[in-house]
């Protein structure tokens, strides 16, 4: 497919830029994709960041050198990046466990963190229901996190921040509140190159009375793709994100249009077995 020759053309430049500092404009365009978009397709289809992808290549890379080379360790660390060799030798420690010294030591172990290749994997056993939908600017209200996607940690402080929302009465309050009662958890300001995104728990609503103790966006006019998950939360949303960037964005025209995207929630028990919820993800066609 297409999409597969295009990923595969972008990490083939991304390792030849392994001594250079992250573009991720320049990466993006070898895809034929925004960055916003290319970054968002990488997380879902590989499980790390295009940052911490390159971050930890460069380390296995690193270590590599230090393991078959009398290269000094200064070298090396301004070679990949590093402003000190402090620095170095901390991120250096979080991936192997050992120093950049201690590499060089015969026995010890290092870590490998390979080369990513796509592979064609026919799917299609089930359908996927979508619908387009253009939707006018709208503001919501609500509370928002800053998150790390640094080893799919969101994928374990989203569950915590509704659980949490919970039991402090924020849930009671914005249900009050929202335009049909519609709760909304909505991913925005993921930067270009970057591992943290904006994380909201949050509903629609113009309402300036009751709405005091929360912060308020507006999320822009957008054409959305719509699609349903059903199942108890949040391995049934979860699963659905990653069929969007593993079948659906590669099998049709359309591209993230970089900006929020949403999961609605309606009133319900969550944790049932016919739970129905949505995902809504801001698109343009590529």
């Amino acid at each position: 497919m297409e999409w597969l020759l295009r990923m595969k053309e972008a990490i083939d430049l991304m390792e030849k830029k392994m001594e250079e500092p992250l573009n991720i404009e320049e990466i993006a365009k070898a895809a034929c994709a925004s960055p916003f978009h290319f970054q968002r397709m990488f997380l879902m289809l590989t499980g790390v960041t295009v940052a911490e992808y390159m971050r930890k290549r460069k380390l296995t890379l690193a270590a590599q050198e230090l393991a078959m080379s009398p290269v000094k360790v200064i070298d090396v660390a301004q070679k990949y990046g590093y402003d000190s060799p402090e620095s170095f030798a901390k991120a250096f420690r979080k991936i192997h466990g050992i120093s950049p010294s201690e590499a060089r030591n015969p026995g010890n172990s290092l870590k490998a963190f390979p080369r990513i290749a796509f592979q064609l994997s026919l799917k299609g056993d089930k359908d996927m229901d979508y619908r387009i939908l253009k939707k006018e600017a709208f503001t919501v209200v609500g509370k928002s996190f800053r998150l790390s996607c640094e080893d799919n940690q969101q994928m374990r402080e989203i569950p915590k921040l509704w659980q949490q929302a919970h039991q402090d009465g924020t849930i009671a309050k914005l249900g009050a509140i929202a335009a049909e009662g519609d709760l909304l958890g909505i991913i925005a300001n993921m930067q270009p190159g970057g591992n943290e995104f904006d994380y909201w728990i949050a509903g629609e609503s113009d309402a300036a009375s009751g709405t005091e103790s929360f912060d308020r966006t507006v999320i822009p006019a957008s054409t959305w793709a719509i699609f349903t998950s059903i199942g108890p939360m949040p391995g049934a949303i979860q699963s659905v994100f990653e069929r969007i960037y593993q079948e659906w964005f590669p099998a049709t025209g359309y591209e993230h249009a970089g900006t929020a995207e949403m999961e609605l929630y309606p009133e319900g028990d969550t944790t049932a077995e016919d739970y129905r919820c949505e995902i809504w993800i801001p698109v343009v066609k590529n």
